[in-house]
């Protein structure tokens, strides 16, 4: 009965009624809102008795159930992203039968005697590890060969630069560029494309050109100017120093900005920048302590005076006064 009222995808905890309508439409929001929540309370139910009608097993946290596979395709919030068209080197392989096959990351440097990576910096066989070159019967008389293997090494640069650039415009074709240079194509299409590309604005030209100019360490200041380019204008202010050694002109500044600050620390208004009692408690508080050293000073000068040694003084000497016992003065003396 129920599954023949309700349509259940439990792989997606879903299920809803094909059947349902509204008697009489609800006068009101809030009698729609209160028949929405009556509706959903009942699907709910329904999800909740026909998970535990399948079979459990008991777990740790309680019973656990298996869901079946979901029945309904939900839709995609974005659309799938299309297929990119294979390079050139793709093309070339699949017509030869390469396989690309994984290699690994670190081999054995014959020149060192060491492992080092395949790619990347401090490689195997870099041209900065070889210290001779052997020489060709076709090298011409004084030409460098570390200087010819650096320009052999450029021009393959720039012609894997100028293959990756051609494979952006195949792919840019059927809409299959990465997200980053769609963001980059919306302010400076890619030639090639087959929808008519808008024309861009002499200023949106400007911006693109001055935000690649600006991407290098240097800021584009050691870059090669192109015919008829000019100079950047710089966006905001300048950062001024004050010179070092003092003189005219720009050297008389630091002066003339201390004593603005000064003057306006000794202007009229100076007690609302500085703490006026403050300051003149300080002050008496200086004085007295410089008071009352003053006073000691004179008063220790005085001490240490009068406990000068006199000079004139002479000692007193005191007579030794002998004591006698009583009845010997009288016998001594006497002859018998």
């Amino acid at each position: 009965m129920v599954g023949q009222q309700f349509q259940i995808d439990l792989g997606n905890l879903m299920a809803f009624d094909p059947h349902h309508h509204f008697p009489t439409p609800p006068s009101s929001r809030d009698e729609l809102v209160k028949e929405c929540l009556q509706k959903g309370t009942e699907l709910v139910q329904v999800v909740a008795d026909t998970l535990f009608n399948l079979t459990s097993i008991e777990g740790s946290d309680g019973p656990i159930v298996a869901l079946p596979p979901p029945t309904t395709r939900l839709p995609r919030e974005k659309p799938l992203p299309k297929k990119k068209p294979p390079t050139k080197w793709e093309q070339f392989a699949k017509r030869k039968g390469i396989v690309k096959r994984k290699k690994d990351k670190i081999v054995y440097d014959d020149q060192t005697a060491t492992w080092k990576r395949r790619h990347g910096y401090d490689r195997v066989n870099d041209d900065k590890d070889v210290p001779i070159i052997e020489a060709k019967t076709t090298d011409e008389p004084g030409e460098d060969p570390f200087a010819k293997r650096q320009v052999e090494k450029n021009l393959r640069v720039e012609k894997q630069q100028k293959n990756r650039l051609q494979n952006l415009k195949q792919a840019s074709k059927i809409g299959a560029l990465p997200s980053h240079i769609q963001l980059a194509a919306t302010a400076l299409p890619i030639t090639g494309t087959q929808a008519a590309p808008r024309k861009a604005s002499k200023k949106e030209l400007e911006n693109v050109a001055g935000m690649a100019a600006t991407s290098t360490a240097s800021g584009g200041k050691f870059d090669k100017k192109l015919a008829g380019e000019k100079p950047l204008k710089h966006e905001g202010k300048y950062r001024k120093f004050l010179p070092v050694a003092e003189g005219k002109g720009m050297g008389s500044l630091e002066r003339e900005q201390t004593e603005k600050v000064l003057s306006k620390l000794m202007s009229k208004n100076s007690h609302e920048m500085l703490d006026v009692e403050k300051a003149v408690n300080m002050y008496n508080v200086k004085k007295e302590k410089q008071r009352r050293n003053q006073h000691g000073n004179r008063k220790s000068s005085s001490i240490s005076g009068n406990l000068k040694p006199k000079t004139n003084l002479k000692p007193n000497k005191k007579p030794f006064k002998k004591t006698f016992k009583k009845g010997s003065s009288s016998n001594k003396g006497k002859s018998k």
